[in-house]
């Protein structure tokens, strides 16, 4: 479904991404794996078009995406959860949410996609008037999610969407995420937290200062002494 083929990206003069190359098929979940500077985020900004592509090529579904423009992007089935949750903090639920379809035309396809979020998370409904910057960074995370969700996505990109929060509260959002998954959603997650990502993907990569340095299924990523060391504290 996604597939980079050396891709090398530029913010000025400085090279934050060298060379990546990595395929996700469709309907896997696979995990970004980094410290804090490791280029996550600029890698998933290339791929979504906001940061331009120095060298090489990003396919999405066997098309070339490299030079269209971010917003046509999120039109052909890709959407991010972006790091930090970047919410509208005095705008309610529901305008939050609603603006994650801006680009859709099907009132039924938005109600549905609406309702799934509200079955997701039920706490989004019964607050659906509260103001965003009102709610817990839980709470935001999963209007986050939500918002991401009703431009409905054939691919997700989720970036560090544990950053900053309890462990019972990070449980619940992985809980989500594999639920979206097992409804055919394609998912690429972003993390520092190894363990949570290891558990809920089934592929992971490993990026260190813009450079994949490793690769291979999650269940034998969490047992490698380099990936135990690095991000899992033992």
């Amino acid at each position: 479904m996604l597939k980079l083929t050396n891709v090398t990206t530029r913010i000025g003069d400085h090279q934050v991404i060298h060379d990546v190359s990595l395929h996700i098929a469709h309907g896997d979940i696979v995990a970004l794996l980094g410290g804090n500077g490791a280029g996550k985020t600029s890698l998933f900004r290339t791929i979504v078009g906001v940061l331009p592509v120095s060298k090489g090529k990003v396919e999405f579904k066997g098309e070339e995406i490299n030079h269209i423009a971010a917003h046509k992007i999120v039109g052909k089935g890709i959407s991010l959860c972006p790091e930090g949750r970047q919410l509208f903090p005095q705008l309610p639920v529901y305008k939050n949410l609603m603006l994650g379809a801006y680009h859709r035309k099907d009132k039924k396809g938005i109600e549905e996609s609406l309702e799934q979020v509200y079955t997701l998370f039920p706490r989004l409904k019964e607050r659906y008037k509260q103001m965003a910057g009102t709610f817990s960074g839980g709470e935001q995370q999963m209007l986050a999610v939500g918002r991401a969700i009703m431009s409905k996505p054939d691919m997700m990109l989720l970036d560090e969407p544990s950053m900053g929060l309890a462990p019972l509260v990070v449980e619940g959002i992985a809980e989500a995420i594999t639920k979206l998954n097992k409804t055919g959603m394609t998912i690429f997650l972003s993390e520092q937290n190894a363990q949570i990502a290891l558990m809920i993907t089934r592929h992971g990569y490993v990026l260190e200062n813009g450079h994949l340095v490793l690769d291979g299924l999650s269940k034998d990523l969490i047992t490698n002494e380099k990936v135990k060391k690095a991000y899992l504290g033992t």
